[in-house]
């Protein structure tokens, strides 16, 4: 055990003294926070800025088209055509675009044209066709007789809510989108991580072999010890990594948290908060008391909803999930590793290999529709697809012994997996200079 201690600290003093490591350890957060906060960001800063001049030959929009905060309509004299407008905007600097309506609007209202000489964003062209549309839908309704306000109180939100009723009659709140984007997101993590740091423990394997230290490694420990090191070294490298990981990106995010909410006590416009307030027009008085209350039911229930999930159980079976399936995955790739002398030829091998793992990411996306399933229950206790699986099945809620079973088959499948790859391991380290097959490591596999 002491040698196994030493090949243990080897390999993970090695790895996290590494700059790859330090910097991987600082970017991966970072990203990890942008890839939350700078959409957000983005969204809150995307403040087009539209002096529009509009020439409307059906006059049924004068004076109706409305500002925002950044978007802003003129209308000219009576008798100014399109070519004038078009010229006015060429010689100045005061319009941004000419937004042309036609006079037979009403029958045909795809012939709107906006005139620019700079681009005008999205949100500002979204904001005039919703305009122009929602007016336009008005002024039908007036002709056929059908009062506007009649038409808004027939409209109504259905949300459901879902309930969770355990074995002991318990109820508890749940969001089932909620619970796919946490299962998703673990399953891709457990992805990542067994890939990344399982090819780590091949590539050693590799590097070793093919420098000869192994060599005089060997003859200090045994085959069995120096694989079981090596692996638990790098699995502690991950570990490291991953909990770094955890802190940073929690800092970072919770940084990025306060820079938005700043911005917001600020009371700085939106693209968002123009868009509400330019639906808030068409709704009733009486209909807005409704629409808030309805809207802060649902944020509640968001609130209720995450409550309920059990974050320290997901921590701890994420965590075992990492270190099961990278034992198993790991104790197989060291195996491949041993028996060829370059990455190159380890290819034939990867494929029975990475299969599983790959085909459990696949179906991650099948089983989040139905978690419930039988295939959902075969996959997570399967020790090849579990670490994936359950991970997607459990923030939907796993009963608790359906969770401990499929714990002790992925203990006992890397029990297994790392016998059957101990005894290649142990022969091919020293086997130089040929090519082997399925049929040589069968015969690696029986040697006593």
């Amino acid at each position: 055990m002491n040698k196994i201690g030493l090949i243990i600290q080897r390999e993970y003093l090695t790895r996290v003294r590494k700059k790859s490591f330090i910097v991987m350890t600082i970017i991966g957060p970072i990203l990890m926070a942008a890839l939350m906060i700078v959409p957000i960001w983005m969204a809150m800063n995307d403040e087009d800025e539209a002096n529009i001049l509009v020439i409307d030959d059906s006059f049924l929009f004068n004076e109706r088209m409305t500002d925002t905060e950044n978007i802003h309509f003129f209308f000219p004299e009576v008798g100014v055509g399109l070519d004038s407008a078009k010229s006015q905007m060429v010689a100045s600097d005061d319009f941004d675009a000419v937004l042309y309506i036609h006079k037979n609007i009403m029958s045909s209202p795809s012939g709107i044209q906006l005139i620019y000489d700079k681009q005008p964003g999205i949100n500002v062209i979204r904001y005039i066709e919703n305009t122009i549309e929602n007016d336009i839908e008005k002024f039908k309704l007036a002709k056929s007789g059908i009062n506007q306000a009649t038409i808004e109180a027939a409209k109504t939100n259905v949300r459901l809510v879902t309930t969770k009723l355990d074995e002991i009659g318990e109820e508890s709140k749940s969001n089932t989108e909620l619970s796919m984007i946490v299962g998703m997101f673990s399953g891709i993590l457990i992805y990542m991580f067994i890939f990344l740091y399982g090819v780590q423990v091949m590539r050693g394997v590799i590097e070793e072999k093919t420098s000869r230290i192994i060599e005089v490694i060997i003859s200090s420990v045994k085959p069995f010890e120096l694989m079981m090191g090596k692996i638990i070294g790098i699995a502690l490298v991950g570990l490291t990594q991953f909990l770094l990981w955890i802190v940073l990106s929690t800092a970072f995010i919770s940084g990025g948290k306060a820079l938005v909410e700043d911005h917001f006590s600020k009371g700085s416009p939106t693209s968002i908060e123009q868009a509400m307030n330019s639906t808030e027009q068409l709704v009733p008085e009486g209909e807005e008391a409704v629409s808030a209350e309805l809207n802060q039911e649902a944020i509640d229930e968001i609130f209720a909803s995450i409550n309920q999930i059990d974050f320290p159980v997901i921590l701890f079976s994420f965590l075992f999930y990492f270190l099961g399936g990278y034992l198993i995955y790991s104790a197989l790739f060291a195996a491949v590793g041993s028996a060829v002398d370059n990455e190159a030829d380890s290819q034939q091998f990867m494929l029975p290999i990475t299969a599983p793992i790959i085909f459990s990411f696949v179906m991650a996306q099948v089983v989040i529709n139905n978690p419930e399933s039988p295939m959902s229950f075969w996959l997570s206790m399967i020790p090849f697809t579990s670490p994936i699986i359950m991970m997607v099945r459990i923030p939907f809620g796993v009963p608790y012994w359906e969770l401990g079973l499929s714990m002790a088959l992925l203990v006992i499948g890397f029990i297994g997996t790392t016998w059957i790859a101990g005894r290649i391991y142990r022969t091919g380290i020293l086997m130089y200079g040929k090519k082997i097959s399925y049929k040589e490591l069968w015969k690696w596999l029986r040697y006593h």
